[in-house]
């Protein structure tokens, strides 16, 4: 007796919700776990993985069992934007900083969706945002990430890297 599939996009991302924990679990199982009062640096890979697995597992079940939507024909030009806005991200951090590669993260990322329009609300979003960033990782936990890099530090007086 085959089993059939009623929801193909719940059971598809439940499939991709598993391998992505069970991969993640496999790649922490070689550090040390720890206690959930001293936590090693495998603790919190290995939990979230766990609740990757599932999330997947009741996604794969409900897709079983319930009718959802067929999968959609794939968006590359949204996952090309996105995959180059990250690596946009990374590539800018160091040399423009945290806030110029901020703003090309998310407004390359916001390109990818056929609803996106530049207009005040999304303005003040992103600023908001990179406020938020910059207040929480940088000033609130300490990452040293520079705001401004190293090829804006003679143009701006005072902001060092």
């Amino acid at each position: 007796m085959l089993l059939k599939i009623k929801g193909q996009q719940d059971f598809w991302i439940g499939i991709i919700f598993a391998v992505s924990g069970l991969a993640g679990l496999a790649i922490a199982r070689g550090y040390a776990f720890g206690t959930a009062g001293r936590m090693g640096p495998g603790y919190f890979p290995t939990v979230i993985s766990a609740l990757l697995i599932l999330l997947g597992l009741i996604s794969i079940a409900r897709g079983m069992v319930q009718d959802s939507a067929p999968i959609a024909p794939f968006n590359w030009k949204a996952l090309s934007l996105i995959t180059v806005s990250v690596l946009a991200f990374g590539w800018l951090l160091q040399g423009a900083g945290l806030i110029v590669a901020l703003i090309v993260l998310t407004l390359v990322s916001a390109v990818a969706s056929v609803r996106f329009r530049l207009g005040w609300k999304p303005v003040l979003g992103l600023v908001l945002l990179v406020v938020f960033c910059v207040a929480v990782f940088v000033k609130g936990l300490g990452v040293p990430m520079p705001l401004v890099g190293d090829w804006f530090t003679g143009l701006v007086p005072g902001f060092g890297a």
